[in-house]
């Protein structure tokens, strides 16, 4: 497969990650699908690790990955290969802000399983506070209990935050396959015989 075949494939990848990331960090602003003020949200939310790391920033390798295929095939005819390698070298510094972004949001993630959600402990007082940063409570499902509301707080939260996780490692992989895809492609060249075929025709 040629490099820009293959970086087409690794940004229609992205395409579906990406929109996951988007959902996941929308839904966190409702926990446990409620409404709730803004000072309830748990605070890694408002980092918008899955908008704007795994989301907004990924756009931009995306469309990058998607367009390398033309570029490779049919960009610098006249010539040779330098338009072709300087795509790929140029797809280079875009899959860097890939991992970039992606990593943000999986740096985020991780704190924000770590620390656990913000719910209300007190329902009398109307206590709201994140009672499991100071402990380990991923598999003391027991001490879950503690949160009061929203309801199912606790498994909300976990469960976007380690699909963000998740998400975002594969999205940093996928950046960093093209890294050397790029390199691959930029040294070697690419296998696609657009100019052969025109020189030929010619």
């Amino acid at each position: 497969m040629c490099s820009g075949g293959f970086a087409k494939c690794l940004g229609i990848t992205l395409i579906p990650l990406m929109l996951v990331c988007v959902l996941c960090n929308i839904l966190l602003f409702f926990p446990s699908g409620t409404s709730v003020a803004n000072e309830h949200i748990t605070v890694q939310v408002w980092y918008f690790g899955g908008i704007l790391g795994s989301g907004v920033l990924m756009i931009f390798p995306t469309l990058v990955f998607l367009g390398l295929k033309n570029n490779d095939c049919c960009g610098c005819c006249g010539n040779g290969n330098c338009g072709r390698r300087f795509a790929m070298l140029s797809s280079i510094l875009f899959a860097a802000v890939g991992v970039l972004g992606a990593g943000y949001s999986v740096i985020v993630s991780a704190v924000a399983i770590n620390d656990g959600p913000l719910c209300e402990t007190n329902s009398t007082l109307g206590l709201w506070e994140t009672p499991f940063s100071n402990g380990n409570y991923l598999f003391n499902t027991s001490f879950w209990s503690v949160c009061e509301k929203p309801d199912d707080i606790v498994s909300w939260h976990l469960s976007l935050f380690s699909v963000l996780l998740v998400m975002g490692i594969i999205q940093v992989a996928l950046c960093a396959v093209q890294v050397v895809n790029g390199l691959l492609g930029a040294l070697c060249g690419d296998c696609c015989r657009c100019c052969d075929q025109s020189d030929g025709n010619a």
